[in-house]
């Protein structure tokens, strides 16, 4: 069927009709009104693979659009990249993952390395790179977690805004990712998310709400899931309703990779892009065309989209374009470097760190075969991966030769298991490595040697399949072993251990914290992870990364833990293709998931509570200590600002992530969070004794909240609270706001 479409496309690419308008960016209407039916639901109906001729030929370009050369109407080239462009027979940069980039709580960053991204999305011959993943954090097992940001959707959306204006910068487009709800890759393509109206505008929309308000990203991807009993590619009411008349989008909506569905009714539901595109929707889209299912107006609104899409492009504007210089890759890298360190976060320090050069013994597989990235739509091809013990001997330290050989030969043993043993599936990528035995004899000879321990913990986790408590969240009983055995050895000779943690995201560590003398989540740091890990280690950055999700406890003290596929395990490669009800499985989870916990995610759940955490939302440490002093909140019409004096009281220099939450009156509602996000700064480098005053405005309107039974948001009169400090659970000062009037917000649908 994909090759009668071709043949098609590449026929109707052929034919020259010298009448035909020309596209331009203003003449968009008389193109559409010129293009017969079917060239119009060619249009709309993409593809995975290009026409000889008029392709760039990229392995692994994610999609295009049909080309129209009668009409000037080249293809648009989509790439995947959320963390660097993905193609299979070029190296690119790898960036660190999204997890990482907004626990560096800065805007800039995150713009820095959209900037980079686009940059080589343009140098490779795209258009669109298909990021970024911006889904609520809604439990730490999900298995694309380290693509997206955080479990608050004011972290996520601002993040994702930043991220969006720097790719947009360089001329390439976005696609904001996946709208909305697709919090579980389990059965991610027929999963139903059961959740209430409130619980869906202010988490799972409200992200995408405030990334629209910050920037003006060129598609919006549906997701694959259905969203109370309906496809979101085939919601009216949250496509067009919310999206486009609540949120005034303007620009084109594209469907997730899905096959055939109920085509007239995704694009009466505002789908004006059908990805990856098959022959059967070109011919249904026909077909109801014919039988009136499908209104004339809706097909040419989608058109009119993708055309306006088409005039933003590279491949339609090169006549705007210099040929672009080729990306400096060591410049990328030293971006990269930088990025990783930014964003890693210093869980505990008990006079381990800074390390100063030294012998180290080096622990680990992952010290030896760092993740730089995760899998799936998510892996980019990158020329190298900096290892930790490559990066400490390049810092002045000597490891030890025996482990490293060992290690190395582990390694490359495990790499060879893998992948001849055929246990490397499509999407979910590598399995997690085992971690080698380390026997007593080995260990007491190393510790002899060695002035210090570091052990490197690794979780990877990739698109299509989600993570799992044991030997996952848990710990593996190897690794349980190395870090007793190690702590024990090490302190009763009177030296430290660092753990450094290499993860895709949350792992357990209330179990084990106690054990070493200092914890670096180091998260997915992309190419140059091991020498932002050795920057950070050694003090050549002081860290000030701080964490965009909840470390529990336990995982049952989640809310909604159990309503999780939490320990669903299967051999399929693609765990979107499960259909429990054939396979005799509880559908619970997997068929539906139920969205119990409503609004209390994450920090929201457990600062209202009163729970207590091993690391709360926000928490992050310093080679050096800050101080708080002069808050400020004014109202002045429609904003909040709130400001606060930050001082290096420390002996280095370093940088300090201010968050601003508030505790808002209940107003008509029963129940409201104890306190919220809603704004946030970060200062730059601060000398020891060096101030600065770190302003955040928000609109008044981000205090409301959403009554359901009246749709409409609404702002209660009253006293707030705003609190200062990036820690949810040990804000650094605080101040009331008075409101004397409340103000509604009434849905403009």
């Amino acid at each position: 069927m994909k090759t009668k479409l071709l043949l098609l496309s590449c026929l109707l690419m052929a034919t020259s009709l010298a009448a035909q308008p020309k596209l331009n960016e203003k003449n968009i209407p008389e193109v559409v009104k010129a293009m017969s039916p079917r060239e119009k639901a060619l249009l709309v109906v993409g593809f995975n693979n290009a026409c000889e001729g008029y392709s760039p030929g990229l392995p692994g370009t994610a999609g295009l659009t049909h080309p129209f050369p009668q009409y000037g109407i080249p293809s648009v080239v989509m790439m995947d990249g959320p963390v660097g462009v993905r193609l299979e027979d070029r190296f690119t940069t790898c960036f660190p993952t999204g997890l990482l980039v907004a626990a560096s709580w800065d805007r800039e960053t995150a713009a820095r390395v959209g900037r980079g991204i686009g940059q080589e999305t343009l140098d490779m011959g795209g258009d669109v790179i298909l990021a970024p993943g911006m889904n609520l954090l809604r439990n730490p097992l999900n298995g694309r977690n380290f693509e997206y940001f955080s479990e608050d959707p004011l972290l996520s959306g601002s993040i994702a805004a930043a991220y969006i204006n720097g790719v947009q910068e360089t001329g390439i487009g976005t696609s904001a990712k996946h709208f909305a709800a697709n919090n579980q890759e389990t059965n991610r393509l027929d999963g139903d998310a059961r959740m209430d109206t409130r619980t869906l505008r202010e988490l799972y929309t409200r992200g995408f709400e405030i990334c629209l308000r910050e920037s003006a990203p060129w598609t919006v991807m549906a997701s694959y899931n259905y969203l109370n009993g309906e496809y979101t590619q085939e919601s009216y009411g949250l496509l067009t309703g919310i999206l486009r008349k609540d949120f005034g989008y303007e620009g084109l909506v594209v469907t997730d990779w899905t096959g055939k569905r109920n085509t007239p009714l995704q694009l009466h539901a505002g789908s004006n892009l059908l990805m990856g595109g098959t022959y059967s929707q070109t011919e249904h889209i026909l077909a109801s065309l014919e039988d009136g299912s499908l209104a004339m107006e809706d097909l040419d609104f989608a058109a009119t989209k993708v055309l306006e899409l088409v005039t933003k492009s590279v491949s339609f504007r090169k006549k705007d374009f210099k040929a672009p210089l080729k990306t400096d890759l060591e410049a990328h890298a030293a971006l990269a470097r930088a990025t990783a360190a930014e964003g890693m976060v210093l869980l505990k320090n008990e006079g381990a760190l800074p390390l100063s050069p030294s012998k180290v013994a080096l622990f680990g597989v992952y010290s030896y075969d760092l993740l730089p990235g995760g899998n799936g739509a998510a892996f980019v091809n990158c020329p190298y991966v900096v290892q930790v013990n490559e990066a400490l001997k390049g810092a002045g330290f000597s490891t030890d030769p025996g482990l490293e050989k060992l290690y190395k030969g582990y390694a490359a043993f495990a790499e060879a298991d893998l992948t001849l043993n055929h246990k490397v599936n499509v999407h979910v990528g590598r399995p997690q490595k085992p971690e080698l035995e380390i026997t007593r004899s080995l260990l007491e000879r190393v510790e002899k040697e060695a002035d210090v321990a570091v052990i490197t913990l690794g979780r990877v986790s990739g698109e299509a399949r989600d993570r799992i408590l044991g030997k996952d969240f848990l710990l593996q009983e190897e690794e349980v072993n190395l870090l007793e055995n190690v702590c024990e050895l090490f302190h009763a000779a009177g030296k430290k251990v660092v753990v450094v943690l290499n993860v895709c995201g949350v792992v357990e560590t209330a179990s084990w914290k106690d054990l070493p003398d200092a914890i670096l989540c180091a998260w997915l740091p992309g190419e140059e992870g091991g020498n932002a890990i050795a920057d950070v280690l050694t003090g050549r950055v002081n860290p000030s990364g701080r964490l965009p999700m909840t470390f529990p406890l336990d995982y049952f003290d989640i809310a909604g833990a159990e309503d999780f596929p939490y320990n669903f395990v299967s051999e399929k490669a693609n765990e979107s293709a499960v259909h429990p009800e054939r396979r005799g499985m509880d559908p619970k989870n997997i068929s539906y998931t139920d969205y119990t916990e409503g609004i209390y995610v994450g920090y929201r759940h457990f600062v209202t509570r009163g729970q207590a955490v091993s690391y709360p939302f926000g928490f992050g440490l310093s080679y050096t200590t800050f101080a708080y002093s002069r808050p400020t909140v004014k109202l002045s019409g429609q904003r909040v600002t709130a400001s606060i004096t930050v001082t290096n009281t420390g002996a280095v220099a370093g940088k300090e992530a201010v968050g601003i939450y508030v505790h808002a009156p209940l107003g008509s509602f029963a129940h409201k969070p104890e306190r919220e996000l809603r704004a946030f700064g970060k200062t730059r480098l601060l000398q020891p004794g060096e101030s600065q005053v770190v302003e955040c405005s928000f609109p008044l309107r981000d205090l409301a909240s959403y009554n359901e039974a009246l749709s409409r948001w609404e702002t209660a009169k009253g006293s707030y609270t705003v609190y200062f400090g990036a820690n949810c659970q040990a804000p650094a000062a605080s101040l009331p706001l008075k409101l004397s009037k409340g103000k509604n917000y009434t849905s403009k649908r």
